[in-house]
C-alpha cells in the first residue's frame, strides 16, 4: 500500500494534461514565433493556454498572464523586474516566512545596497497588517508577502495587506503558488499587482509557471532576446508544457467548488486523529489555512536520532510519502527558518513534518496514515513519554 501525501511539493500530471501535451508533440510542434502554418498552430496553443490559466485567478485580460518556467522564475521576475526599474537602491518589504524564491532575491538586493524590511509573524505565521503600515517608507517600491505558506499552511491577510500597499502607492506582489487552483482567487477585486503561479502544483507538468502582471505595471525583463511574452520573458515558449498547464488550470477552476471542501474535510480529519499524541504540535493557523495542508513539529526532536527527516524516512518505509521542514546542509540539519520566525525552539523546528493531500487522497488513506504515524512515534518516543501515556 502506497500513499502519497506531498502534494505541496508536486502533483502527478493528470491524464488530460498529458493527452494535450502528446497532441502538441505530434501535431502542433512548431515555433510559435514563426509566421507559417506550423508556427501559427503552435501560437494558437500558447494563446489557448493563456486563456485557460487566466480564469484560475479571474484575470479579465489573458494578456496579463506571462508564462515562465515555474513559480521560482515568476517570483524572481516580480522582485527583480521591479528592482531593475530603479537606478539607485530603494526599499522593499517582505515577510520573514517567504519561500526562498522571494527571500533569496531580496537578500541579493540587500547585497546591492537595497534596504529590505522583513515583517515578523505571530505564532501562527500570520503578518499583522499594522506592521506593514508601520514599515512603509517614502522610498518603498514593492511589498511581497506569500499568500499561502508552504511549510505551515497559513494564509496571509492578502486583501488587507494589498489595500495598505495600494493606499501608499506601492506595488504589491504575492506568491500564490500554493493557493492558485486550491482556493478561489479573484484579481479583479484583490489588490495585487503581481501574482505568481505554478503548473505542477495543480496537476500540470513541471517546467511551467506564470506571473500575473496587472495592466499598466512595468517590469524590466530578466531575460533578453526574442521578446516573447510581451517582451517580459524572452525565449521560445515550451508549447507542449504550456498546453498541459492550460488544461490543468481549466480543470482546477472547474473542480475547485467540490474539491476544496473535500480536502478541507480530509485535512481536519487527519488533524483530529493526531491531536492527542504527546509532543506532536500542530503548526500554522487552523482557521486561515490551505485546504489540503497538515503540519506538525515534534517537541522532543533532537536533530540527531529523531527529527522530521527521521519521520520522513520511517513513513517512507511504510509506503507513505510526506516531507520535513528541516534542511540538510553538509550533513548537518538546519531548523526550518519559518518555524524559528514563528517562535518555535530549535529542537522543535528540527522536528517539523508536513502532510499535504490531493485528488487521490481518501478517508481510508488518512486513517491509515494517522495509524502508521502514531505507531512510529510510539516506537521512537523517549522512554519518559511512553511511560507517561
Amino acid at each position: 500500500m502506497q500513499i502519497y501525501l506531498d502534494y505541496s511539493a508536486t502533483t502527478p500530471t493528470r491524464p488530460e494534461a498529458i493527452a494535450a501535451m502528446q497532441a502538441v508533440f505530434t501535431q502542433q510542434w512548431g515555433n510559435p514565433s514563426s509566421l507559417h502554418e506550423w508556427g501559427q498552430r503552435a501560437a494558437t496553443v500558447v494563446e489557448q493556454a493563456r486563456m485557460q490559466v487566466a480564469p484560475l485567478i479571474n484575470a479579465p485580460d489573458p494578456e496579463s498572464i506571462i508564462f515562465t518556467s515555474g513559480g521560482t522564475e515568476a517570483n524572481n521576475l516580480a522582485i527583480m523586474g521591479v528592482a531593475h526599474l530603479y537606478a539607485k537602491p530603494q526599499h522593499i518589504i517582505i515577510s520573514n516566512v517567504e519561500h526562498s524564491a522571494v527571500a533569496e532575491p531580496a537578500r541579493l538586493l540587500e547585497l546591492w545596497g537595497w534596504q529590505v524590511t522583513r515583517l515578523g509573524v505571530d505564532g501562527k505565521g500570520r503578518v499583522n497588517p499594522l506592521s506593514l503600515k508601520a514599515a512603509l517608507q517614502d522610498n518603498t517600491v514593492l511589498v511581497s508577502v506569500i499568500y499561502g505558506q508552504s511549510e505551515v499552511g497559513t494564509l496571509q491577510p492578502i486583501e488587507e495587506l494589498g489595500n495598505i500597499a495600494r493606499s501608499a502607492g506601492v506595488l504589491f506582489h504575492t506568491d500564490a503558488v500554493q493557493v492558485a487552483g486550491r482556493l478561489p482567487v479573484n484579481v479583479k477585486n484583490l489588490p495585487v499587482d503581481l501574482l505568481s503561479m505554478s503548473s505542477h502544483k495543480i496537476y500540470g507538468p513541471q517546467g511551467a509557471g506564470a506571473l500575473y502582471v496587472r495592466p499598466g505595471v512595468e517590469l524590466v525583463p530578466l531575460l533578453n532576446g526574442g521578446g516573447q511574452e510581451k517582451r517580459l520573458r524572452s525565449g521560445t515558449q515550451a508549447v507542449p508544457i504550456l498546453a498541459g498547464f492550460g488544461v490543468a488550470a481549466e480543470l482546477a477552476t472547474q473542480e475547485m467548488p467540490t474539491e476544496t471542501p473535500r480536502l478541507m474535510k480530509l485535512r481536519d480529519r487527519l488533524f483530529a486523529q493526531l491531536r492527542d499524541i504527546p509532543g506532536l504540535i500542530p503548526t500554522g493557523d487552523c482557521t486561515h489555512r490551505l485546504p489540503h495542508h497538515v503540519s506538525f513539529c515534534l517537541e522532543y526532536a533532537d536533530g540527531e536520532k529523531l527529527s522530521g527527516k527521521t519521520l520522513v524516512r520511517q513513513m517512507n518505509l511504510a509506503g507513505i510519502g510526506i516531507s520535513a521542514g528541516a534542511a540538510c546542509h553538509s550533513g548537518k540539519l538546519s531548523p526550518s527558518p519559518v518555524l524559528l520566525a514563528m517562535g518555535y525552539p530549535e529542537n522543535a523546528a528540527l522536528g517539523a513534518i508536513r502532510m499535504t493531500l490531493g485528488r487521490e487522497t481518501t478517508e481510508a488513506d488518512v486513517d491509515w496514515v494517522a495509524m502508521v504515524l502514531r505507531q512510529i512515534l510510539h516506537r521512537l518516543s523517549p522512554v519518559e513519554l511512553v511511560v507517561s501515556r
